[in-house]
């Protein structure tokens, strides 16, 4: 699978079990490390729970490997799951808000992913 439909396919997955304002960054072009930032926001830590393990079953059933093992904790506010080439982030509403990645890559096209589709940002 291409990065690009990884992205889209893990942002799919978040919209459709209800995280909030689901994000594609293309972050090809200014990062040498990765092809796409996926940001979404959970509204709390058994979502947040709940949410990657929807993501671990599409990960598995693709057979794509993350590079790391996060567990999610009762006072996590940021989950990064690496893998590789895309990059996936849920975080709490505060968190989102606090980091600002959408700022800080503003220069990122990017499209918010809704559960019937994408539309550009």
């Amino acid at each position: 699978m291409d990065s690009k439909a990884f992205a889209y396919q893990s942002a799919e997955i978040l919209a459709r079990h209800n995280a909030l304002d689901v994000l594609v960054m293309d972050i090809h072009d200014t990062a040498g490390w990765a092809d796409y930032f996926v940001i979404a926001t959970s509204t709390s830590a058994a979502h947040m729970r709940g949410l990657e393990r929807h993501l671990e079953e599409f990960f598995a059933n693709a057979e794509i490997s993350l590079l790391n093992k996060p567990e999610v904790t009762d006072d996590q506010s940021w989950l990064l799951l690496d893998g590789g080439n895309v990059i996936i982030h849920i975080m709490t509403n505060e968190a989102r808000a606090f980091y600002d990645l959408e700022s800080l890559w503003f220069n990122a096209p990017r499209f918010s992913v809704t559960f019937n589709g994408k539309k550009e940002s």
